[in-house]
């Protein structure tokens, strides 16, 4: 787990810079995940990007989100160019709303910018880097507006039609307060949810937490998410068991116990019900362990990528 860490002087949950800058873990070659967001503008260089379970061809100008929990890591890239920015949550507090722009961004791997597009985001990263290199007066302010815009861009570049949709619109545009308050209660809900990973937490554990019963937070996440606290635990552990299963030489009773299951009679049995296969024959059909190397230090890194 990546954690951002800027150092002094760079008192701020912010850090932006190219791929050397900012260090070798921005190019890290071993699954891993962040405790933050990365935005990554790829601008040149050849290989895969491993996001999840999906593997994303580089053919550069790439721009993407990865979302904090999520797990990626580049696989015999060469050539890697382009801007890396990292920032937590808390970055975010003058544009609030941006928290559901950039979920929603984090489902859509790879934007493609068009030449024009792509002038426009190489500009906008410029004023970005200068900002954070200089330090005049605001210039943390001007950091998150600059964000903000680019948060929204891409939101009109990644929607079918060119204009982002209902979430882009009300994530975007500021006022944090789209969906009211389902919104807010399925917005902390998820991210607790990514915080803490799916392992061994129960839908009353997170109503707690957030100071609501239980039946109330089934209701508000319905409402805004049309699924339930319990579906998308459920969801969260088949997805963290997949990627443990691609991705590791764990054994199925590790796995389980990873994913929140004492048994693993009843997680083979809970996997099956969700996926349809059983771990082993998910784990033969991706390939688990013929590709992907587990690395220890994708679980026990705590220094992040630092810009220099």
């Amino acid at each position: 787990m990546h954690r951002l860490d800027v150092p002094a002087p760079h008192l701020l949950p912010f850090a932006i810079g190219s791929f050397d800058t900012i260090g070798p873990l921005s190019r890290a070659g071993f699954p891993h995940r962040h405790s933050f967001h990365e935005i990554v503008y790829v601008t040149g260089g050849a290989g895969t990007h491993v996001l999840d379970l999906a593997r994303l061809p580089l053919r550069p100008p790439h721009l993407c989100f990865i979302t904090p929990g999520q797990v990626h890591y580049w696989d015999r890239v060469s050539g890697l160019r382009g801007w890396v920015i990292l920032f937590t949550d808390d970055f975010l507090l003058a544009h609030p709303g941006d928290r559901d722009a950039l979920a929603e961004l984090g489902e859509r791997p790879w934007i493609h910018p068009g030449p024009g597009d792509a002038a426009r985001l190489t500009g906008l990263v410029g004023e970005m880097l200068r900002e954070y290199g200089e330090r005049a007066p605001s210039f943390v302010s001007v950091l998150q507006a600059q964000l903000h815009i680019l948060i929204a861009r891409a939101l009109r570049l990644s929607a079918p039609d060119g204009t982002p949709g209902p979430r882009g619109t009300g994530g975007a545009g500021g006022s944090g307060e789209a969906g009211g308050r389902p919104a807010l209660v399925a917005r902390e809900f998820t991210r607790l949810l990514a915080q803490h990973g799916p392992g061994g937490r129960t839908v009353r554990s997170y109503a707690d937490e957030l100071g609501v019963s239980v039946g109330h937070l089934a209701d508000l996440v319905k409402r805004s998410t049309g699924r339930t606290p319990g579906a998308l635990i459920r969801h969260a552990q088949t997805v963290e068991a997949k990627r443990l299963l691609s991705g590791t030489q764990l054994t199925v009773a590790q796995v389980a116990r990873r994913t929140g299951f004492a048994d693993p009679a009843y997680f083979c049995r809970f996997f099956r019900r969700e996926t349809g296969l059983s771990p082993g024959d998910f784990r033969r059909t991706a390939g688990g362990t013929g590709g992907i190397h587990h690395d220890p230090r994708a679980e026990s890194i705590e220094a992040p990528p630092r810009p220099e």
